[in-house]
């Protein structure tokens, strides 16, 4: 066993107990402590980080690693140190304990993403102590912020520091690299090569405020309750984007299904409880989240309010908004609580090449494919702020029955010891040798 598999479980559980839960609203302890455990353990063998501050308590760790070849460009390696909120009273352990039982890690950040955070350190360690060198340089990024948009974290880094990437042209992070075992001789792992895009809409309705007790035929409740109904009733068509249909195509092929891209619930049917990661990319969405309106039970407000979550594919944010603006209708307008870009890119290139040699080298039996997942990573903020391609590959190979999605943002979040182990087994693969 290499010393990063020796210690990448310890580092896991160091981390997990940093409690850095991002709250959304400035309240949470912020991610200083994480990123003072980063930077102790690149110091203690000798690597030099810089520490930034976004805001108090809001902490960001760099360094690169000079490679042999000045004239490749460099690669990113991301991930980030704050955590979603976790209720202890729902949860089966101290969600901030870092228990190790039954083979698992548990702990909030297990998979989200503080297994990531400590597979590149350990990987990063155990390269320096070795004195080996990648082919190109490589900066490690540990970030904060990324539960609540990056504005502390990877934004902050591209508008302020971007010195620091100079040179980088592709990055590696969350949410991709994991298996799904179709039988003992074959494990698809998922790479992530598109994200959806993001458009948190509020819906706004004026009218004329009155007595409850009077006819009244320009009421702003009536019209946002109409607009969400509408919008919460719509169908949108199944259109399948080149990464989503690549997906469909390898999943038939591995478990030697008939694949119709008109109805393709057969083949998502044999992908279990990933469903809830791909199920959302065949189309757009559209899921009212909340309603405002009133102050008293008698008075007709002059004004009411919705909120929808909109996520809309790559390539089709056009027809994604003249849709929900003709859904919404001529009395209700929208604005933007929170807008962002959908990715797509290619499953091609070196970078790929080296992911599927690295997954391939510790697992024969491993088919790398790429998919779509329906939420976002800072991968959106590097290519938009500095055009870096981005895939999610965190390398982990799962339990058959384990259900992985569940593990995101959920209670009894874990992942388990041999999949850390593995993960760093294919990082320190694929970081030498790319």
């Amino acid at each position: 066993m290499t010393p990063a598999e020796k210690e990448v479980a310890d580092l896991c559980v160091e981390l997990i107990r940093v409690d850095s839960s991002n709250y959304g609203d400035g309240t949470g302890p912020g991610e200083r402590a994480a990123a003072e455990v980063v930077m102790a353990r690149l110091d203690e063998v000798g690597i030099e980080s810089t520490y930034i501050e976004s805001e108090p308590g809001r902490g960001n760790v760099v360094t690169r690693v000079e490679g042999s070849d000045s004239s490749l460009p460099a690669l990113l390696v991301h991930g980030h140190l704050d955590v979603v909120p976790a209720n202890a009273a729902d949860w089966s352990v101290d969600p901030f304990a870092g228990e190790v039982r039954d083979g698992y890690i548990w702990g909030r950040g297990a998979v989200d993403m503080k297994d990531m955070d400590a597979m590149m350190l350990a990987v990063l360690r155990q390269m320096k102590r070795e004195g080996k060198k990648p082919k190109r340089d490589i900066v490690f990024a540990w970030v904060a912020d990324e539960e609540a948009g990056g504005v502390y974290g990877a934004k902050h880094l591209t508008a302020h520091h971007p010195e620091l990437f100079e040179g980088v042209t592709e990055s590696i992070s969350e949410v991709g690299g994991y298996s799904l075992e179709v039988d003992p001789s074959l494990r698809l792992y998922l790479i992530e090569t598109a994200q959806k895009g993001l458009a948190w809409m509020k819906l706004i309705a004026d009218g004329t405020a009155g007595h409850g007790s009077m006819l009244n035929s320009d009421n702003a409740v009536t019209e946002v309750a109409k607009a969400v109904a509408r919008i919460g009733a719509h169908e949108w068509p199944i259109t399948l984007t080149p990464t989503v249909r690549t997906f469909l195509t390898e999943v038939a092929d591995a478990f030697q299904i008939p694949f119709d891209p008109a109805d393709p619930q057969n083949v998502l049917d044999k992908i279990g409880p990933l469903v809830r990661f791909v199920g959302a990319t065949l189309s757009h969405t559209s899921n009212p989240t909340q309603l405002g309106a009133g102050y008293k039970s008698n008075v007709i407000p002059g004004q009411a309010t919705a909120v929808v979550d909109g996520r809309f594919l790559p390539g089709h944010e056009e027809d994604f908004f003249k849709t929900v603006d003709s859904l919404i209708g001529e009395k209700v307008r929208r604005e933007f609580v929170h807008h962002d870009i959908a990715l797509e890119t290619t499953f091609d290139g070196a970078l790929v090449e080296s992911m599927i040699a690295a997954l391939k080298a510790e697992d024969p039996t491993a088919r790398a494919v790429p998919y779509c997942m329906s939420g976002g990573t800072d991968n959106k903020t590097f290519f938009a702020d500095l055009n870096i391609r981005g895939f999610g590959f965190v390398p982990l190979r799962l339990p058959k029955d384990m259900d992985f999605a569940a593990m995101f943002h959920g209670v009894d979040e874990r992942v388990p010891v041999e999949a850390l182990q593995f993960g760093v087994r294919v990082l320190d693969r694929l970081l030498l040798n790319y």
